[in-house]
């Protein structure tokens, strides 16, 4: 299946990417985790996308490498509530969810859901046009962000561990 990836949000990652030290940070996750997924299965970053739906308005979903560990999440919005739902990457079912209730994450979420809120289609909608337009390559990460008056999807792509950064328009 596809080999998937994502180092931090989208604009997060493009700005780590710019900055000087935090690219070399970045190098090292990023080569971390296609290493990991290297010859690995691993379920379509859409696929957790629709999973996490049951149990909200995916509104940010990714890849990552943490504690010698590949995990797929997925945030979601709920009646003003937010989650994390944690896919299993080899099967596509639920493992667990968190609630989000504070810190980094809740600022992430409130910041996503309100560029969701802004939004006229989804975030699956955006990786399947972005894969649509790079062949060969594997959705990694996706988020809304705000660029001016626009709301985009900003999609981490990989395709032989190599890693590009892709906008599509939600809003």
């Amino acid at each position: 299946m596809h080999r998937m990836y994502a180092l931090a949000r989208g604009a997060v990652a493009t700005m780590m990417l710019a900055a000087g030290t935090a690219s070399a940070q970045a190098t090292k996750a990023q080569a971390e985790l296609a290493s990991a997924m290297k010859g690995a299965n691993h379920v379509a970053l859409a696929a957790a996308i629709e999973t996490a739906s049951a149990s909200g308005k995916p509104i940010s979903a990714r890849y990552e490498y943490e504690d010698g560990h590949l995990q797929l999440t997925v945030f979601v919005e709920k009646a003003g509530a937010f989650s994390e739902v944690f896919v299993d990457h080899t099967t596509g079912k639920v493992a667990k969810i968190d609630k989000i209730t504070s810190g980094d994450d809740m600022k992430e979420a409130k910041g996503e859901n309100k560029a969701m809120a802004k939004a006229r289609s989804s975030i699956a909608s955006a990786v399947a046009k972005v894969l649509a337009a790079n062949p060969g390559y594997t959705a990694v990460d996706v988020s809304p962000v705000v660029e001016g008056k626009q709301i985009v999807a900003e999609v981490t792509l990989m395709k032989n561990g190599q890693f590009k950064g892709a906008s599509e328009p939600i809003g």
